[in-house]
């Protein structure tokens, strides 16, 4: 452990971060995660999941005062969180920091129903989401990464309950003490299993980080304490969750140092299914168009890193099949393209993808880094006329670094919220987040309440 009063020295670092602080690079990438995240939570608010998520809470009968997006209710402003980030996140659409994690789903949803509650404009939201999205960055990137096969925790519940309760500490205006508190009882918070993948369960990692970290900053600016030095600490947070190699401190207080929404960036989505997927799937997608007749694939092999999380060959739901590097070849190969339903049950059981998935062999090698930015992938496919075709993958479409096209992210945009949303509402949706900055407390609740799905709530 470094010298003590690590915790304190980077929340002074978190306080005295402003909007002021922020250059015009940082908040246009801030803005670009927003959009996304509200695309996404729309495009997984009617999931099953979240459906019998949203429906409990609604049970509960809170004191209406956050928006449930997509559901046309409110709720108390946890609650609204838990389920929003659930929605967010459930798709498993959202951005990839790096080292990986989904860094917007814990940080939006509860800034959001605080802006929403207690009345925020979009400065200060922007503000917020810089600095939760950087908190769970800088820890994971001052740790040196473990292997697969030793990460113990799904980086979201570890890491995303401390970047939501420092996005709800800048909206409440917490003083240092206060900060140390918020991060001290978020760290009490933290975890969740790797082996709820493929589950229900696990668009819930998300849910619990953004309420407990919005609860966790209410608790401190009411004055409820945590130990101050919960990260440096011999029984704290470090100690912990990062066993996997040595601690970079200086790399974490160099927080904002640029901020790392900027460089590296964030990976975006353009198929809905876990990250090493997009490899895979963008390669099948070649193939596909080079094949013709998909009916004559005879074999198929999937060269990919060690990474048994996504080794599901005969994944039981089209929820699993996101995890699958097997299922999500076989449906790209066959379809030619990847949409939300790829990944229903529906198509899941179809013959095609039945006769389809035993003649894919995966090849998983050591000689492949399991890193998501550094990875590859090679895809192989033999027919029955006896032709071969290859292709290989080092960068699907929206990696780090490469800035995205406007109109492809309102293209998914408007794919992922046409089907709970008119098209005069997702175009007003869009006015908005692009002028996020200027936006005033009306024009904040204006937004939820078109996010809402336009319902009475």
């Amino acid at each position: 452990m470094p010298a003590t009063n690590l915790t304190r020295k980077l929340c002074e670092r978190i306080v005295a971060t402003r909007y002021e602080s922020l250059d015009a690079r940082t908040v246009f990438k801030v803005k670009e995660a927003i959009r996304d995240g509200f695309s996404v939570a729309i495009a997984g608010c009617r999931q099953e999941p979240v459906t019998i998520l949203s429906d409990y809470v609604r049970s509960l009968g809170s004191a209406p005062v956050a928006t449930v997006w997509g559901h046309g209710y409110k709720t108390s402003m946890a609650s609204a969180a838990f389920v929003n980030a659930a929605s967010e996140h459930v798709l498993d659409y959202e951005p990839m920091s790096s080292p990986s994690t989904h860094a917007v789903s814990p940080v939006l949803p509860g800034i959001m129903a605080l802006a929403e509650a207690e009345g925020h404009g979009g400065r200060e939201i922007i503000a917020a989401c810089a600095k939760g999205i950087e908190m769970q960055q800088r820890l994971l990137y001052a740790c040196t990464e473990p292997p697969r096969e030793l990460q113990r925790f799904h980086q979201p519940g570890m890491v995303g309950v401390m970047g939501a309760a420092v996005a709800a500490s800048h909206l409440l205006g917490l003083d240092l003490t206060q900060m140390c508190n918020a991060i001290g009882m978020a760290a009490s918070r933290a975890g969740a299993l790797l082996a709820n993948a493929g589950t229900m369960t696990k668009c819930t990692h998300a849910g619990n980080s953004a309420a407990s970290g919005l609860e966790v900053a209410l608790l401190a600016k009411r004055g409820f304490d945590a130990n101050p030095g919960i990260l440096e600490d011999h029984k704290g947070y470090l100690a912990a969750f990062f066993t996997g190699g040595p601690f970079d401190y200086e790399r974490l207080l160099d927080y904002g140092k640029p901020f790392r929404i900027v460089e590296p960036g964030m990976a975006y989505k353009f198929f809905p299914s876990k990250y090493p997927t997009q490899f895979a799937i963008t390669a099948a997608l070649d193939l596909h168009k080079k094949i013709g007749d998909v009916s004559k694939i005879s074999r198929v092999v999937l060269t990919t890193p060690m990474m048994q999380d996504v080794n599901r060959p005969e994944p039981k739901s089209g929820l699993e099949g996101k995890f699958s590097f097997q299922y999500s070849t076989a449906v790209a190969l066959l379809d030619g393209k990847m949409r939300i339903d790829s990944f229903s049950d529906e198509r899941r059981f179809r013959s095609d993808i039945k006769a389809l998935l035993p003649k894919i062999e995966l090849n998983q090698s050591q000689d492949i880094t399991d890193v998501f930015h550094k990875m590859h992938i090679v895809l192989a496919v033999e027919t029955t006329d006896g032709k071969r075709y290859e292709t290989e993958c080092r960068k699907p479409k929206g990696f780090w670094g490469v800035d995205i096209p406007l109109e492809d992210h309102m293209e998914k945009m408007q794919d992922c919220m046409s089907s709970s949303l008119n098209a005069a509402q997702i175009d007003e949706i869009a006015k908005l987040t692009a002028s996020f900055e200027a936006l005033e407390q009306a024009d904040v609740r204006r937004l939820l309440a078109l996010l809402s799905g336009g319902k009475s709530s």
